[in-house]
């Protein structure tokens, strides 16, 4: 049984550093709200390992990660592998994943995703990126679906893979600058890149040209095609957990917004959304969806993401935030 105490580390490691998560998360219900942070604390401290600026050892990160995967599966792991926080989350994470059923083929997909981390910065074309992110997303988005108890989890499936996509797309997105400075990583596919004439010696340089704000461009509109297919399956997941996930989309989709409103410029400064453009979305968002009840009615009234109609109509934001 998870305890309080590994709860509340958990907790206190999406608090610390997924804060956009953390505001849906609190909008769960308790039933699946303690599963999340455990959840997401587990996908960050195995995330931490490969996200480490200073000191890099891949042989010691990789067996690290395999420590993590190890733990992970019910496995028993030598004593002091693991430090004491990383240890109480992947035992957490371990009873929960056997508690939801949760396939041993997605924890090792999603560890698969971390190693993969340290090996490739680079991904040539969509695929090879899609390829990545059903480790690094959809094993993740079919996670969430176990610990909601989707009532039917084959309908909802394709559509919170396409969600998990697109929230981590929007990260990439967002990310272009902190990701090459910082990691050495380039999440634009070099298909697009080379579509548009940006070369990762311009990404590094912060130099923001046509050709950057063409690829942006494309790439967010790729990315809105996601939200469109996995706000559609939100309808499939139970009525206590609708709203949290809806918001969910509504906060991280709003990054497509604030990068228009720079005129595609992520390369000197990251974009982040402020707590009281945060929670005005949340007051909207609660409003609409008291009155309509409706998940993808009330995303396009207050995303800024068009409906594949209006799209076709050639309508943009009919909703701006003042």
């Amino acid at each position: 049984m998870v305890d309080s105490t590994q709860i509340s580390t958990s907790k206190a490691i999406q608090q610390r550093t997924g804060k956009t998560f953390h505001l849906a998360t609190r909008l769960l219900p308790e039933r699946v709200r303690h599963a999340t942070y455990v959840l997401y604390a587990f996908f960050r401290v195995a995330d931490d390992v490969v996200d480490t600026t200073e000191d890099r050892d891949p042989d010691a990160q990789r067996a690290e990660l395999e420590a993590i995967r190890a733990a992970a599966l019910g496995e028993a792991v030598e004593p002091g592998r693991l430090d004491a926080e990383t240890a109480e989350v992947v035992a957490a994470f371990a009873e929960l994943a056997e508690r939801y059923d949760v396939p041993d083929e997605d924890v090792d997909t999603f560890v698969d995703a971390m190693l993969t981390d340290l090996e490739e910065t680079r991904y040539d074309t969509h695929e090879d990126l899609a390829a990545y992110m059903r480790g690094s997303a959809v094993a993740v988005g079919n996670m969430m679906v176990a610990i909601m108890e989707v009532e039917d989890p084959d309908a909802a499936a394709p559509h919170a893979a396409a969600l998990a996509e697109a929230f981590q797309l929007s990260n990439f997105l967002r990310d272009v600058k902190e990701d090459v400075e910082d990691y050495d990583r380039v999440y634009l596919p070099g298909e697009t890149r080379g579509e548009h004439g940006v070369t990762v010696e311009q990404l590094r340089r912060g130099e923001v040209t046509s050709g950057f704000r063409d690829a942006m461009r494309a790439e967010l509109a790729r990315t809105e095609t996601k939200y469109r297919e996995g706000v559609a399956g939100i309808k499939y997941l139970p009525e206590d957990c609708q709203f949290a996930v809806l918001l969910s989309a509504v906060l991280y989709a709003d990054h497509h917004r604030l990068i228009r409103s720079r005129n595609y410029d992520v390369l000197s400064e990251t974009p982040s959304l402020s707590t009281t453009r945060k929670l005005w979305l949340l007051a909207k968002t609660r409003a609409l969806w008291a009155f309509y009840g409706d998940p993808e009615y009330v995303f396009y009234r207050v995303s800024c993401i068009a409906s594949s109609g209006d799209r076709r109509r050639g309508h943009g934001d009919p909703h701006p935030a003042p």
